[in-house]
């Protein structure tokens, strides 16, 4: 047991340590993120988003800025961890993803600042937090496989009960996946109409439909999907409208019980050694120029009052759009993750 707990600590580090995104000039992987102090035009970041999502927006900065950039990609729930054990250290000097309600509880992490574009910034996702700038505009989503679908109906989470679909549904594990997490807030609040205690119920029916498979992150849900291995999966609209944009046989539903749209964020780490540079990224992510490439090239909302929704996307008014109560959520995040578990775990 000793020694599976040793291998499987150092396939983790190696993984993490290969997931630094080639983006524009040499990355020395071998040391890691540890020389962020060395050099002054550079700018570590630590980012659970996709790699082709990260990498246009980024060599984009890099040509712009002339400053290097090291990425280091791996689960919002791990990045996290590290941040928190580097604290008299930072080895990175941004934190970009993760959902403002996996984020928020753990703003202490982050240094206070607004950037150069919050003026227009729609009135809804303004930084009034001071660490916390928002940089797009996430519904959650339910991604179907029209290949493997066949005739049975997908417009929302009660069809997601379905005996036909039992062991095809892709979800990853909510307290390792900030999207998952969001689907779990969703499903409460939709299924409880507007009271997340009285969700619980279908929570359970729909643990027993997983048949207990539960996935390790966001990426394995619409990758699952597109790739056939699920016929339906629980993400954000992100995850899935790039295979739609790219003649995938997907199609994205909106639940008809109510969709929750929240905006991800983008940070900086207290005490970052690269502070101005960090500054300077989150001014470039929050522009128009880089937000109009974000919803043109990768479908995803902007946080601007200037810049339109991805093509292809429904207009947010054709959403039946729902909130949750942010203060609950912050609150019983743990409670819930831990519920969740319980649940999945006892109905296997």
């Amino acid at each position: 047991m000793k020694l599976k707990k040793v291998l499987a600590t150092l396939l983790s580090a190696a993984l993490l340590t290969t997931c630094f995104a080639g983006c524009g000039g040499s990355k020395d992987a071998s040391s890691g993120s540890a020389s962020a102090g060395d050099d002054e035009n550079k700018l570590v970041i630590y980012c659970p988003h996709p790699l082709s999502f990260i990498n246009p927006l980024v060599e984009e900065f890099e040509k712009e800025s002339g400053i290097k950039v090291e990425v280091v990609a791996a689960g919002t729930g791990e990045l996290l961890k590290r941040v928190e054990s580097e604290k008299a250290n930072p080895l990175a000097d941004i934190f970009w993803g993760g959902s403002l309600s996996t984020m928020k509880p753990k703003a202490n992490l982050f240094e206070p600042y607004k950037s150069a574009n919050e003026e227009h910034v729609q009135d809804a996702f303004k930084n009034t937090e001071g660490s916390i700038t928002r940089f797009t505009d996430i519904p959650s989503v339910i991604m179907v496989n029209t290949d493997l679908i066949g005739d049975i109906k997908v417009e929302g989470y009660e069809d997601l009960l379905n005996p036909a679909l039992k062991g095809k549904i892709a979800m990853a594990d909510p307290s390792k996946s900030s999207s998952s997490y969001e689907h779990l807030i969703n499903m409460l609040y939709a299924m409880g109409n507007g009271d997340p205690d009285k969700g619980w119920d279908y929570v359970e029916k729909f643990c027993r439909n997983l048949d207990g498979k539960l996935l390790s992150g966001s990426s394995a849900v619409y990758k699952g999907v597109a790739d056939g291995e699920y016929v339906v999966g629980c993400t954000f609209e992100e995850g899935g409208a790039k295979y739609v944009a790219d003649g995938a046989p997907v199609k994205l539903v909106y639940m008809k019980e109510g969709v929750i749209s929240k905006p991800d964020g983008i940070y900086i780490i207290k005490h970052a050694k690269h502070m101005e540079n960090a500054k300077k990224f989150i001014d470039f992510i929050t522009s128009k120029e880089a937000q109009t490439l974000i919803t043109q090239k990768l479908h995803r909302r902007s946080v601007r009052d200037d810049v339109p929704a991805p093509a292809g996307l429904l207009e947010k008014s054709q959403i039946h759009i729902i909130t949750d109560d942010e203060q609950v959520v912050n609150k019983d995040k743990k409670a819930w993750l831990d519920k969740f578990k319980d649940i999945f775990t006892s109905v296997q």
